[in-house]
């Protein structure tokens, strides 16, 4: 959530970052009502109490029809205070529903919608593929991925991963651990179920919440992606960042329920309900969020040239920004099939919004505790297995192993179809 006093310093900064993101400036106009309406509430209740007990100590010392009275106010006050109270967590409970349903305040981000970011740079040399296969029919090919049998047991946007298809995954996803253990960052197998307040923690309940899979009998949620069990991995702490960022790469199974996205991109592993992925995240000083956010991309960078696939960074627009992002940086793949760039990484920007709502902090130079700004980034996933199969297809069918990968499938140079 955003911070209380920038809102009260700046309402026009905020309204202006909502008409970026094309959202309502009513949210920003509500949440000043429900501030204000919490700090009279508050006041009152607070001004009672405070009768209340004055009068507590004056009656001690009273007698005859001065003490009469006071009994008779102190009646009174009794059922005014329950009622101020009563009010009071009213308001409290109003504020907090109005500053949820504000996002993140834009920083430095392009203006406009989803088709309006900017190409930051193009990195690698398009293969010249004379007719490409599509992932899918490589995968099926290479006995690697097995859509039929996935939807039949599961349902549509399911799939197996199967023979080197599994050691590709595997080992993608194991190198991207062993360049981030090389980096500093700790190695974390994460709980893909987590409760309530770690999804609303990060901003996953509110714009995106038909994107979740929730099991009502256990009030759990099945995350999309690692980054919410990482957030919450220090709520209601205060954490030590006097050496630097705390840094974490989080490998986990994710699920999404790609609600709305009937019809979109049914073939093949693109857009699916279930998936792995490495995601790094970082908790930070909030001076240092700029930095850690290029290195974060740097990162994504690296791996994207270890598996060598042509790739281009974009900085993504404004309306297109999650809740909780201020700015998010996309690496986008490079599909033969498709003759279009694909996204496979985002790092995002949250500066203090996530560990605000969850209270991670951190102490400064004079002790006080201060927020912590909090970071997420895409290290490697299942979708990553496209553009390696495309990019490395040979014309017989077959497929070049990155140098960077072949340790993972045996040594293995080229993967050749089943006959």
């Amino acid at each position: 959530m955003i911070d209380l006093r920038l809102l009260r310093e700046d309402p026009e900064l905020i309204r202006a970052s909502q008409r970026l993101r094309g959202e309502s400036t009513e949210l920003v106009d509500s949440l000043l009502r429900a501030d204000e309406e919490r700090r009279a509430a508050t006041q009152r209740f607070e001004a009672l109490r405070a009768e209340q007990r004055s009068i507590g100590k004056q009656v001690a010392k009273a007698s005859g029809d001065e003490r009469a009275a006071l009994l008779a106010r102190t009646k009174d006050l009794s059922q005014e205070v329950k009622a101020a109270e009563a009010a009071n967590n009213e308001a409290d409970q109003a504020l907090r529903a109005a500053h949820l349903a504000v996002p993140n305040v834009v920083q430095g981000a392009p203006p406009g919608g989803e088709d309006d970011f900017i190409v930051l740079r193009t990195v690698g040399d398009l293969p010249e593929i004379e007719k490409p296969l599509d992932h899918l029919e490589i995968g099926e090919a290479l006995r690697a991925i097995d859509t039929e049998r996935g939807a039949k047991v599961s349902g549509s946007r399911f799939y197996f991963l199967t023979g080197v298809g599994a050691l590709l995954q595997l080992g993608m996803l194991q190198l991207a651990i062993q360049q981030a253990v090389e980096h500093g960052f700790t190695p974390t197998i994460t709980p893909t179920l987590v409760r309530p307040e770690a999804m609303e923690g990060t901003g996953y309940l509110g714009a995106h919440a038909s994107e979740v899979y929730h099991l009502p009998a256990d009030d759990l949620y099945l995350v999309g992606t690692s980054e919410v069990a990482l957030a919450a991995y220090h709520s209601n702490e205060i954490i030590d960042l006097s050496n630097g960022p705390a840094r974490f790469a989080g490998w986990s199974s994710c699920y999404r329920r790609e609600a709305g996205s009937h019809g979109k991109d049914v073939r093949g592993i693109l857009r699916v309900h279930q998936f792995d992925k490495v995601e790094m995240y970082s908790f930070c000083k909030p001076e240092d969020a700029t930095e850690e956010h290029q290195r974060l991309l740097a990162m994504e960078e690296e791996m994207l040239a270890k598996v060598e696939i042509p790739y281009r960074v974009i900085d993504v627009a404004a309306g297109d920004l999650g809740t909780s992002a201020v700015r998010k940086f996309d690496c986008e793949a490079w599909v033969p099939s498709q003759s279009r760039y694909r996204e496979v990484t985002s790092t995002s920007n949250t500066t203090t919004f996530q560990a605000r709502r969850l209270n991670v902090r951190y102490r400064d130079e004079d002790g006080k505790p201060q927020t912590a700004a909090t970071l997420n980034g895409t290290l490697a996933t299942t979708r990553w297995l496209i553009p390696i199969l495309e990019n490395h297809q040979l014309p017989d069918g077959s497929v070049r192993v990155p140098k960077a990968l072949q340790p993972f499938l045996g040594g293995r140079e080229i993967l050749e179809p089943s006959r």
